[in-house]
Order: structure tokens, then C-alpha cells, then sequence
């Protein structure tokens, strides 16, 4: 079936009126002054918050950490009694004939891809079927087009997973038409739309292999969130957690750049040329003479849309609370879950993404000093760097793909943020202590990763440090009891998983055993 592409055409406009569109600033100046210096919403969005905490701050920067407390807060974690255990003992083999050929298309950001990506082969899996590399969605915030094969290492995600479902990269010859742009254009009986969110088993069964076994392939779409994480069979769950934790791996040269940044961070006296693509031929040796340096990895999710979304005052004053009053209304229609709430009470429950600032005292407070190598995870913060100033005054060591890969190493990535993420997540996974400032998916993931690995994680407080951060009064050596006493069991701990809570964040005990 061949669908027409539509065709889109501009008319030139004539040399009078373009003039005339040049001279209109200089004929109605007012008419266009909201669009540049003197526009409150426009100039003052952007202008720099002051410090909300300056006694906290003050302290801060004025901080001194004993080799005692350095020691507890780098070491590693104790074995906790459990093992990773995705494995099938007896495996069975994989069935002759397959029903059919399973497409899914999968939206959100990369980490949200992820998790579909896993579900989408434990539900291949259910239904006996064969899995086509799941088609990725442009993201409609990053705009990033990255395909499955951009991001994941499609040859190794096959081969860890031959002996669980069959899976191909591209559609046989006959189903060619089953494309994104086929479901677009009008409704498609092989297209399963109805999908509930965490769908069971046993809804794939009565619903999605009746289309498998009349036409030969079924498209899953929307795939986000699409299977249950309760009531599956064991050997399902510890498939999704072999796709998670082993068959996603990254291409060659976001790993091999990822090296090079753990290398930098753990090594930054190791080379003069500390942007040298050869860094890592360069470094050969450098451990036998200088010992590895820890850091550790802060992701920073403050951008626009977390800002936004959470309805809470950033100290930005009235510019930018109606800035992003007019950003949630364009995007949310205004709807979202804390506006009905007062910025102390969305305080008070934890509700409100820590700002740079925030995340630094709370990093100080726990005992990092000036001299803590620091590695800046984030796509981009609201506000820019003069928002990020007060974390790098506290921090002075802080760096990120910037400031520790030149521009041709980031070549490959640039302007591409699940390349970017991806990078982020291959240094998080490799660094001595991660924290995130706020929840979110990456926080998720990584949380629960790092749990699989027994890697120390640190989880924000965030009900207590909303309580604190409003007490203007405070003292620092209060603040940083408090702080260090609300914190002691959030070092990565393992906890196991409750009902309906994500298979993805936590492993255990359908992703691991006691050892």
C-alpha cells in the first residue's frame, strides 16, 4: 500500500514586503519591546536567583572535613547477603516455529526506552513471538531522532538473548508496509492501540496472539509502561532483568569515550594533554605510579519542564513564576499534580527538585569538601551557569563531558541527548558514589543498577531537606546533624520490592538471590 507523503511548499514574499517587515521594529518600537530588553518576563526569566541560603552557605564554603568522616563516605558497601541471578537453570529451548513478529514503538527519553526495551522482550517471550529491534520515537522535548542502533550495541543485545526469544533487525520482505507511517495514517488491524498500563500476562495471550496467529505480526503502540511488574512467572522476570542488566549495552564509542572520562576523573594529573584523543594509550602505566582518585557522579535534573511540573518556587521572583505558569499551560494546559499546593507545603512533602545550590549543601553537609572530584551529569540546567555558580563554588573540582572531552571526542554526540544521557549513565555506573537531586528515570535506573552492582548510591532525603531549607534560622552545624542523621540507611542499601513498584529500580528479589 503506498501512502503519499504530504508536501509542504513556501511562497516568496515580495521585496516591499520584506521591507516593510524590517522596518517594522523602527515604525511600532513598542510593538515589539516585550521580545527584547525591556520585556520582565524575558529579561528577568534568566537573570540569576541570589543565594537562598546564605548563612547555610557561608558555613559551607568555610567547611572542613575530617579524614575519619572522608573515610566512612568513600567507602564501599558491605556485602549485603545478595547475588545477581537472572539465569535459568533449566532454560527451555526456543520453540521451532515462531507466531509471528512483534513490532513496538517506544517513546520518552532513553531510560524510559530502556524499560521498554525489556518489556517488549518479555512480552515477545510470552507470546512465542519474534522481536523486531524496537522502533525508538523522536523525542518531542530533545528532538533527538537516535535510533535502537545509535544508542545500544544491536549485535551483542542479540546474542546475549538468542537462547531467550528470536529477535531480527529488520522486517522480512513481505511485511515491508508495517511502518510508523502505515499506523499514522488511519486505523490498522494489526495495530494493538488498547494496551492497558501494566497489562498481565494473560491480556498479551487473549488479546495480542489472536492478531499474531490471523496476520502474522502485531505493532504495539503506544509501549510505555505496558506490562505488569506483579504476577509473572519467575522466568519472565529474570528476563527482564537479563535484558537490563546485561543485553543493553552501549555502542563501541560511547563506551570507549566513557572510559576516557572515568580515566580523566580518576587520573587528572595522569597527562598534559588532558584532551588527547589517544588519552588512554597516553595513561598506560599511570596507575602503578599515581593512585586512582574517587568521585563521584551528581545528576542534575533542573531543567524547564522538571521545573515547571513541580509547581514550586525557585526564587527567581515573579518573572519567572509566571513564565513557567504561561510553559505549563502550553504544555500541560496548566493541569499538573502539586498546583494546588503552597510552595512550603510542596516543601514539606518532598515535592520540590532540589536546586544547585541545595544539592551542594546537601553534598557538603554529608562531608564533601572543595577538594571532591565532582562529575556533572545533566542535559541542561535551567538557568544556565549562572545558576550552577554556587554548586561550583562549593565544588571547584566539578567537570563534565565539556570540560573533560574536547570537541572533536564529543563530535559523535553532540546536539544528540540520548547519546548524551548514555554517556552520562556509563560514567554513573563507573563512578565510587552516584546521587541524583531529584526522581525521576535516570534517578530510577541508575538506583537500580547500582543496586544490582552493590554500588554505592545516595538518596535524597527530600521530605526532610524540603523541612530544613525552609527554616531560614538554622545553624550549619544543625543542618549538617540533621542532614547526616536523615541519611544514614540512603547509601545504597538494598531494599526489596513491594507490590507494583518497578522491577527496574528494584532488582531484588526477582533479579537476585541471597547469596
Amino acid at each position: 500500500m503506498m501512502v503519499k507523503k504530504p508536501q509542504c511548499c513556501q511562497n516568496r514574499r515580495g521585496t516591499m514586503a520584506g521591507v516593510f517587515v524590517v522596518l517594522l521594529p523602527l515604525l511600532f518600537p513598542t510593538l515589539f519591546t516585550p521580545l527584547s530588553h525591556a520585556s520582565p518576563l524575558f529579561s528577568q526569566e534568566w537573570k540569576a536567583p541570589k543565594p537562598r541560603h546564605i548563612s547555610l552557605l557561608r558555613s559551607a564554603l568555610q567547611r572542613e572535613s575530617s579524614n575519619g568522616e572522608q573515610s566512612d563516605l568513600w567507602s564501599p558497601l558491605e556485602d549485603q547477603g545478595w547475588r545477581p541471578c537472572f539465569e535459568s537453570v533449566n532454560a527451555p529451548s526456543l520453540p521451532e516455529k515462531s507466531q509471528g513478529y512483534i513490532q513496538v514503538f517506544l517513546d520518552g527519553g532513553l531510560n524510559q526506552q530502556r524499560m521498554g526495551i525489556c518489556d517488549a522482550v518479555a512480552v515477545a517471550k510470552i507470546l512465542n513471538a519474534t522481536l523486531v529491534i524496537p522502533y525508538l520515537e523522536v523525542n518531542p522535548v530533545w528532538q533527538d531522532s537516535s535510533s535502537f542502533m545509535d544508542i545500544f550495541d544491536v549485535d551483542h543485545f542479540i546474542d546475549v538473548l538468542k537462547d531467550d526469544i528470536s529477535i531480527v533487525k529488520e522486517l522480512p520482505d513481505e511485511f515491508y508496509w508495517s511502518t510508523r507511517e502505515y499506523y499514522a495514517t488511519a486505523i490498522r488491524d494489526t495495530r494493538v492501540k488498547t494496551a492497558p498500563i501494566h497489562a498481565s500476562a494473560n491480556w498479551y495471550l487473549e488479546n495480542v496472539l489472536p492478531v499474531l496467529q490471523s496476520y502474522g505480526i502485531a505493532a504495539i503502540s503506544p509501549f510505555s509502561h505496558r506490562l505488569s511488574f506483579d504476577n509473572l512467572p519467575r522466568d519472565i522476570q529474570q528476563l527482564r532483568c537479563k535484558v537490563n542488566f546485561k543485553a543493553l549495552a552501549f555502542v563501541p564509542h560511547i563506551r570507549e569515550l566513557g572510559d576516557a572520562l572515568v580515566s580523566r576523573l580518576r587520573y587528572p594529573h595522569g597527562d598534559s594533554e588532558k584532551h588527547s584523543t589517544d588519552f588512554l594509550q597516553e595513561i598506560t602505566g599511570v596507575g602503578d605510579k599515581q593512585r586512582a582518585g574517587k568521585f563521584v557522579v551528581l545528576h542534575l535534573r533542573f531543567d524547564k519542564d522538571m521545573a515547571a511540573h513541580s509547581a514550586c518556587d525557585f526564587g527567581g521572583g515573579k518573572a519567572e513564576k509566571l513564565a513557567l505558569a504561561k510553559y505549563r499551560q502550553a504544555i500541560w494546559q496548566g493541569r499538573v499534580l502539586n498546583s494546588q499546593f503552597t510552595d512550603e507545603e510542596l516543601r514539606n512533602q518532598g515535592r520540590c527538585p532540589l536546586t544547585p545550590e541545595e544539592i551542594g549543601l546537601l553534598l557538603a553537609a554529608l562531608g564533601f569538601d572543595n577538594n571532591t572530584r565532582l562529575y556533572l551529569a545533566s542535559h541542561k540546567v535551567y538557568g544556565g551557569e549562572a545558576r550552577i555558580s554556587t554548586l561550583r563554588e562549593l565544588f571547584p573540582l566539578m567537570e563534565e563531558k565539556k570540560s573533560l572531552a574536547s570537541s572533536g571526542e564529543r563530535a559523535h554526540i553532540k546536539g544528540k541527548a540520548s547519546l548524551l544521557a548514555a554517556l552520562d549513565y556509563y560514567v554513573s555506573m563507573h563512578s565510587d558514589i552516584f546521587i541524583s537531586a531529584s526522581p525521576g528515570n535516570m534517578h530510577n535506573a541508575l538506583v537500580g543498577h547500582r543496586t544490582f552492582e552493590n554500588l554505592k548510591t545516595i538518596r535524597p532525603n527530600m521530605a526532610l531537606l524540603g523541612q530544613l531549607f525552609l527554616n531560614k534560622n538554622i545553624s550549619w552545624s544543625a543542618f549538617q546533624q540533621a542532614v547526616v542523621e536523615g541519611h544514614q540507611n540512603r547509601h545504597g542499601q538494598l531494599r526489596l520490592r513491594k507490590p507494583k513498584k518497578s522491577i527496574y529500580t528494584y532488582p531484588a528479589p526477582d533479579c537476585m538471590c541471597h547469596a
